[in-house]
């Protein structure tokens, strides 16, 4: 009668360890394979916007050339028009507008409401409060549209003569009211981050709250704020229905009424709006200037974003 050898312990773990491996490489290929569908879906978006936006420029051109108005040297915009004129800052000058006083609202309340989260409130004030004001994010835009042409443009009207039903200042103000909650949740995150020994450094050489929160915390959280407004004042600009239902889509030629608040506008995605939802036929080109539009628009964002990872790079602050 033979004995058998007991089974050491890696013979024990040899089998979980392969299943294990297989495992590991099958949630490898899982995330891979959505990460590659991500990367295949911009790439795809990117290149539609640059083959039509090419097609665009084909009769259309960037600049004065032949004794017609160029893309970006023309004062108009009348694309549907028989006789179009293509200036895409007319566009630009509206959407740009719409989120400069969009960020005079939300910078200024979202920064407070920051401060006071992460410097004033007790933890069981700020665990209630900072989901509140979150739900703010999670309103459809074109309840905010609908908002700010059915309440906020009336309201307005009663305090400042001459303001028209469709106008930049309404919708401005409601899209900064849809962005804070973004720069508020971003710099609180960046100011609670700021380590406390630096607080307490400054408390110790005698200075107040108020002087550690203004010349120690926000000076040290400073490239996340940044980053916070920066990435506001994209989604500003690509934002869609409030500016479609409340600024209207009247398109003003370049000059002083482009940048009146107080009368209706056209912005970028408004424009794309307006055309999409027309009877354009595809392959024409009024159907092309979408993509054209599309790209100035994508163009913006993206310097945007890379001017923020410049910057964050640039003045990031790194504690041990």
């Amino acid at each position: 009668m033979t004995s058998e050898l007991p089974l050491s312990k890696t013979d024990l773990w040899k089998p979980n360890r392969q299943r294990s491996d297989l495992i590991q490489l099958i949630v490898k290929i899982i995330c891979g394979a959505f990460a590659l569908v991500s990367v295949l879906t911009t790439l795809g978006i990117v290149l539609t916007l640059i083959f039509e936006t090419f097609e665009f420029f084909q009769e259309v051109p960037l600049l004065n050339f032949g004794g017609h108005p160029g893309f970006l040297t023309d004062t108009k915009w009348t694309p549907l028009f028989s006789s179009g004129e293509f200036g895409i800052f007319v566009l630009i000058s509206a959407t740009l507008m719409t989120s400069f006083i969009s960020i005079l609202v939300a910078l200024p309340l979202g920064l407070l409401a920051a401060i006071c989260l992460s410097e004033y409130a007790s933890a069981k004030v700020r665990s209630i409060l900072k989901p509140i004001l979150e739900i703010l994010a999670g309103v459809p835009t074109v309840v905010y549209g609908y908002f700010a042409l059915l309440f906020v443009t009336p309201v307005l009207q009663a305090i400042i003569p001459g303001l028209q039903g469709f106008n930049a200042l309404s919708a401005g103000l409601v899209l900064g009211i849809m962005i804070t909650p973004m720069v508020a949740s971003l710099s609180e995150d960046a100011i609670y981050a700021v380590p406390r020994s630096l607080r307490d450094g400054a408390y110790a050489l005698g200075a107040t709250k108020r002087e550690t929160i203004v010349s120690v915390v926000l000076p040290a959280a400073l490239s996340g704020i940044v980053s916070s407004v920066i990435l506001a004042v994209s989604r500003a600009i690509g934002e869609t229905m409030i500016v479609a239902l409340a600024a209207g889509q009247n398109p003003q030629p370049l000059g002083a009424k482009s940048i009146n608040p107080f009368i209706p506008i056209m912005t970028m995605t408004a424009f794309i709006v307006q055309v999409s939802l027309g009877d354009t036929p595809a392959g024409s080109i009024a159907y092309q200037t979408i993509f054209a539009v599309g790209m100035t628009l994508f163009v913006i964002t993206l310097a945007l974003n890379i001017f923020s990872f410049w910057f964050v790079r640039r003045f990031r602050e790194k504690y041990e």
